[in-house]
């Protein structure tokens, strides 16, 4: 019997080919407030413009006034409240104004755009003809809206004659507003100048976008002679073959994909902890190994380590080589080994939940590690009080030597180890001799928690007893006596 191929036959190939013909040229217009029913193939365009810099488009679309459905009294009125009475159709235009409706009537729908992606260069318009696919790069794409300006200067319109007809009162009884201005020295204006330099960069585009002037175009319809040529501009009309598809597979990839060029660069202190196998670790000295392992397992007995690296690692290594490498990465904790905070939190690194700083978690971690050493179990809103930092950053920096027990207490991951630590009284008192050092860093902790807690009490306790008992008066009888 015969096995039959496993890959998909190729069935047929259609040659793509790339036009530039319309390159910074080409927009594709959407339009999410319309459906498939009432399009704009077939829309009269009343004027239309264009700002090139912003790519910014505004179209305004003749209205059927001659419809059924349309409501000439309604058409009437929102031309009134937009340009007020005095509109070209029906009365002397004003000055230096341009009216929304010259007829006097809502005789047209006006459509403005908003980018809807700011990098479009991975998107492009393709057309299937002749059995040839031909593929044009855009140059933006937006987004077509309804725009109520009508609304806007109704609503100006009536503040201006509402403001008008305020300020008819007699100027003697208008109060006059004084200000006073105080000179500032070279220093503080330079200041100034700078703040404004670096906080105006912004504003300043804004204004830009909105001083930039709209430019005429002309919208040719769909069928036109026009659109037809413009249309032929789609298809490419260099057909040669384009000698990058005939590299091979490696090869194209990084020519359409190159690494030196316009590449993300990803954080590495944002992505997830580095897996690492048995083959990565025998490349690494021991000191490294043992930085891995006791990140990795976060809390390790030393046989287990030993274990590990006997049995996974090197077999040739020494329990007093480990011993000598270990505090230089781990601390030693009721017999068990567990990482320095500062292989746990590497420097510059921020939580994930609320962006709290490498050396905030290290000194949250550094009083757990002290706390387990003198107490067996922890609650976690008396540590959360301790090193102010916020509910999940403390419960992270728990479950890195802790778990929760039954009692709802936090309890270290591996028992104590008595064993070792008679064996190795040197290592337990040269830790002892650490957290003794440390250990009024500590208890300042405390105290500030607790006297956020009871200070408030405490003083009105003592006013209280200062006012209701004051202290017996003296005999002095009692003095002679005495």
């Amino acid at each position: 019997m015969e096995v039959e191929d496993e890959e998909d036959p190729i069935v047929e190939e259609i040659p793509v080919f790339l036009s530039k013909n319309l390159q910074g040229n080409l927009y594709l217009f959407q339009y999410p407030t319309k459906t498939e029913l009432p399009n704009h193939d077939d829309a009269v365009v009343v004027n239309c413009c264009v700002k090139p810099f912003t790519q910014e488009v505004k179209v305004d679309f003749g209205l059927n006034i001659e419809s059924k459905h349309y409501d000439s009294f309604k058409a009437e009125q929102f031309a009134v409240a937009a340009d007020g009475k005095h509109t070209y159709g029906t009365g002397p235009a004003k000055a230096n104004e341009r009216p929304t409706y010259k007829r006097g009537i809502m005789d047209k729908q006006a459509f403005t755009s908003t980018r809807s992606l700011t990098d479009i260069s991975k998107y492009i318009v393709g057309i299937y003809a002749d059995k040839e696919v031909h593929l044009s790069p855009l140059a933006s794409i937006v987004q077509l809206r309804p725009a109520l300006n009508h609304f806007d200067k109704d609503d100006k319109r009536r503040k201006a004659e509402q403001k008008a007809q305020s300020d008819d009162v007699d100027e003697e009884e208008v109060l006059q507003q004084v200000t006073v201005k105080f000179a500032r020295g070279p220093g503080a204006a330079a200041a100034k100048k700078t703040k404004e330099q670096r906080g105006g960069t912004y504003n300043s585009f804004v204004q830009r976008i909105m001083d930039e002037p709209w430019c005429e175009a002309f919208w040719h319809a769909r069928n036109s002679s026009t659109a037809e040529i413009e249309r032929h501009k789609l298809y490419a009309t260099n057909h040669q073959a384009n000698p990058s598809l005939a590299l091979n597979a490696n090869d194209y990839l990084r020519k359409l994909l190159p690494h030196d060029e316009q590449v993300q660069q990803v954080n590495t202190m944002m992505m997830a902890h580095p897996v690492y196998n048995k083959a990565m670790l025998k490349t690494m000295p021991l000191l490294e190994q043992l930085r891995v392992l006791l990140k990795d397992a976060r809390m390790l007995s030393f046989s287990d380590l030993m274990k590990v690296l006997s049995d996974h690692v090197d077999p040739q290594v020494t329990a007093d080589k480990v011993l000598a490498l270990l505090p230089q990465v781990g601390i030693l904790l009721h017999g068990n080994w567990v990482p320095r905070s500062e292989v746990v939190y590497p420097e510059k690194m921020l939580s994930h939940a609320n962006g709290a700083t490498a050396e905030q978690m290290i000194r949250a971690r550094d009083y757990i590690l002290f706390r387990f050493s003198r107490t067996a179990c922890l609650y976690r809103t008396q540590v959360m009080a301790a090193v102010q930092l916020p509910s999940a950053e403390t419960l992270d920096v728990l479950r890195t030597v802790a778990r929760v027990n039954a009692t709802k207490r936090w309890e270290l991951l591996v028992p104590p180890d008595k064993e070792f630590e008679q064996k190795h009284p040197d290592l337990v008192q040269r830790q002892e001799l650490h957290w003794r050092a440390s250990e009024q860093l500590y208890n300042e902790m405390d105290w500030a928690k607790e006297t956020k807690r009871v200070r408030k009490r405490s003083t009105r306790k003592s006013e209280s007893q200062s006012t209701t008992m004051p202290p017996p008066a003296l005999n002095p009888n009692s003095l002679a006596d005495a």
